[in-house]
């Protein structure tokens, strides 16, 4: 993974519609890439709906990720969730998995979903990469989700 994040986005002036899925677990982390991509939405998408749905942990951000993407008129659904390596193979296996969920997702559904349920070996990986601002990981995510919201709607018609 690179050290800087990607280049800002044009700011959009068109009216987009952005879910956040959110673990509670390792909340101080989650909060920190849950703030920092709402602030960015904000500052790419003034006229954005931005909502927030929290839910227990990083197993559970799939099915509601789904529900969105088949309910809502979401332009794109950013997941947001911290998973800390143990002593087993447990972290491992939760990243796979939900990983490879939220790509079923977004296929099939067109729907974009930005992954940000981040697998970290220790506290001070994620304090970089959630809490401070050089590499944060919700500021890459809400100018991805902006930036593809866009080339969508363009291929869309939109």
């Amino acid at each position: 993974m690179t050290k800087e994040s990607p280049r800002r986005p044009p700011i959009t002036k068109t009216r987009r519609t952005f879910c956040i899925v959110a673990s509670r677990f390792n909340a101080q982390y989650v909060d920190g890439l849950v703030n920092h991509a709402t602030q960015e939405l904000r500052a790419l998408a003034p006229d954005a709906t931005i909502s927030v749905h929290r839910v227990p942990g990083s197993f559970e951000i799939p099915v509601v990720v789904r529900e969105l993407a088949h309910k809502e008129k979401a332009d794109a659904i950013i997941a947001c969730g911290v998973i800390m390596q143990g002593e087993t193979n447990h972290a491992q296996n939760l990243s796979r998995s939900v990983t490879d969920a939220l790509q079923r997702i977004a296929v099939d559904h067109a729907v974009p979903v930005i992954n940000v349920v981040l697998s970290f070996d220790n506290e001070t990986q994620a304090r970089e990469r959630c809490l401070e601002n050089k590499i944060n990981r919700g500021t890459e995510a809400a100018r991805a989700a902006v930036e593809i919201a866009s080339v969508l709607s363009q291929l869309r018609g939109g």
